[in-house]
């Protein structure tokens, strides 16, 4: 029997899920509602009064900041370093040049259709941190909302435990991290191009899985979040949909979104479900059923 807290948090659907009648489990919930809400504060670009707003409001400065903050970025840069710059935190501007400029609702709402000139990307490697000392180029805006979700997924999940749940896993909007003493959980995988329909099932023992998908986050043909850092606009590519299984959910959402950019090679070395835009779903993890 398995319990579940939910509530929203950095624009999504965030549960907790742990062991029904655990005497931990209303703690535990707490505890994961109280680090969305922090990090939601230190790393959301729309809100105004945020750590990330402040550093990026003061491009071309030197800041001391949090050692989460920090870390988070330095985790970041590596990334970028290691997918060859696909995995980018400094698209901010891309991503407000095609249209993403406020939270993803307020977007919709205000069906934004206009998209501007391609803004370049790739300045990642001019972004420095020394312990808590940032140094952000003038010109360079950082975008740090995949990660820190899947970071933030990661270090509630922890806190879920350290509450006293023997297992617990936390999903934040398709970034899901399982820890502890858990039963294998089966995770669905849904059609990017019917929600309401299961195209498989995972076996998930334990780990990171994140998905990444230009279906999703889209507000007109060709405008999604995901954007290509080698063009500055929104991806164009033979994948619809990416699923990754990786140690953490962190590292699971940096592949997801490299594995996405790639293509379907990239099966061939990462654990993923891969769903083409031809309808294929190519699948290099262990599948607990098919739909």
């Amino acid at each position: 029997m398995v319990a579940t807290h939910t509530f929203r948090a950095m624009g999504t659907s965030v549960a907790l899920l742990g062991p029904a009648g655990h005497p931990a489990f209303e703690t535990a919930a707490r505890a994961v509602a109280r680090r969305f809400s922090v990090e939601e504060q230190r790393f959301s670009r729309f809100r105004a009064d945020s750590e990330l707003s402040r550093v990026n409001a003061g491009a071309g400065d030197t800041f001391t900041v949090s050692a989460p903050f920090a870390g988070l970025v330095a985790l970041a840069l590596d990334a970028a370093a290691r997918t060859q710059g696909r995995f980018d935190p400094t698209v901010h501007d891309a991503l407000v040049a095609a249209g993403y400029d406020r939270a993803f609702d307020e977007l919709l709402a205000g069906a934004r259709a206009a998209l501007h000139p391609a803004t370049p990307c790739g300045r990642w490697a001019e972004v420095e941190v020394d312990d808590r000392t940032l140094t952000l180029p003038a010109g360079v805006h950082l975008d740090l909302g995949g990660i820190a979700k899947g970071w933030t997924a990661d270090r509630a999940t922890e806190d879920a435990l350290a509450s006293g749940l023997p297992w617990a896993a936390v999903n934040a909007g398709g970034d899901l991290r399982l820890a502890g003493e858990a039963p294998p959980l089966p995770v669905a995988i849904e059609d990017p191009e019917r929600p309401d329909r299961e195209l498989l099932r995972l076996r998930m023992p334990g780990g990171g899985i994140a998905t990444s998908s230009v279906a999703k986050r889209a507000w007109a043909p060709g405008r999604h979040h995901i954007i290509d850092p080698a063009t500055g606009v929104p991806a164009e590519t033979e994948l619809l949909q990416v699923t990754v299984w990786a140690d953490t959910a962190t590292d699971a959402e940096i592949l997801a979104t490299d594995v996405l950019l790639r293509g379907r090679s990239a099966a061939r070395d990462v654990p993923a479900v891969l769903v083409t835009r031809d309808g294929d779903v190519l699948v290099s993890m262990t599948v607990e059923e098919a739909a």
